[in-house]
């Protein structure tokens, strides 16, 4: 009788927002038994993730605290998910980095942490997983990026830069890779409500807020299905993907429609911040 071989999935943020909420759904996905590498840089919120995870008896946790903007974190990253579980199925390059403002405004040093850790990142640990993924098996890489990668963000420059080049690299390695049993991937969502824009609201572009939002575990679901298939992307909710690639091709129409989104933007806004004041 042959072992059965579960899953191995590396998921890096994993500590809240999509990462914890991917770390859930993968849990679900996979009943029959799944091997989850939870990648953050602080310990504790980890470990809160593991003792939420306890309830699945198929899943097993390993917890990795490491900074993916580091070159030697990345390799001890791929090195102990191997080492632990042999192999590697997935890896979820979702951990991102956005200080926010004009470029002008911005440090140089700002900029290029949003470099390494929104871009850079994603292309080493894809570079050093890809060698340990079994040829016999479905693999996957999927990549969170952001509708501010299908078209450029004013205001949000670096932000806007880095999703657009990791969007651009998960479509060239998709196709360098079509013949093999690895598919590349990469969810393009809208606003999320998630700490990541909604703690800093004060802070977020209103043009932001123009567009619907999803929820944590509503992109969860969509890194799981391009995990599963051979899709290359999903942007989402749908109709603003359409408006974030018709804008992309037609600068004209982003300009001349820049005003209006922002003014509905500011006034949904102030909704979610009455919202989030009545909550506290």
């Amino acid at each position: 009788m042959v072992q059965k071989i579960n899953p191995t999935i590396i998921i890096t943020g994993a500590s809240k927002g999509v990462g914890a909420a991917s770390a859930h759904a993968y849990a679900n996905a996979y009943p029959d038994g799944v091997n989850l590498v939870l990648v953050a840089r602080n310990l504790a919120p980890l470990e809160n993730m593991q003792s939420q995870l306890a309830r699945y008896a198929q899943c097993q946790v390993l917890l990795i605290q490491a900074d993916v903007a580091s070159l030697s974190d990345c390799e001890r990253i791929v090195a102990q998910a191997v080492e632990q579980f042999g192999s590697i199925n997935v890896l979820v390059n979702n951990v991102g980095l956005h200080y926010r403002g004009d470029f002008s405004k911005l440090s140089a040093q700002h900029v290029a942490a949003m470099v390494d850790v929104n871009m850079r990142a994603p292309m080493v640990l894809s570079a050093l997983a890809i060698k340990h993924m079994p040829s016999t098996e479905h693999n996957a890489i999927v990549m969170v990026g952001s509708l501010a990668g299908l078209t450029p963000l004013q205001g949000a420059a670096t932000y806007s830069g880095t999703k657009s080049g990791l969007r651009a690299f998960t479509y060239a390695l998709h196709d360098e890779l079509a013949t093999s049993k690895i598919n590349v991937a990469v969810v393009s969502p809208g606003p999320i409500d998630t700490g990541f824009i909604m703690d800093e609201i004060d802070q977020v572009e209103d043009i932001v807020y123009s567009q619907p939002m999803s929820s944590a575990e509503q992109v969860a679901d969509a890194i799981v299905l391009l995990s599963q298939s051979t899709r290359t992307e999903i942007a989402m909710p749908s109709a603003s993907g359409k408006l974030a690639t018709f804008s992309y091709l037609f600068p004209s129409f982003r300009r001349a429609v820049r005003g209006l989104l922002y003014r509905i933007g500011a006034k949904n806004k102030e909704k979610y911040r009455r919202t989030n004041n009545q909550d506290e």
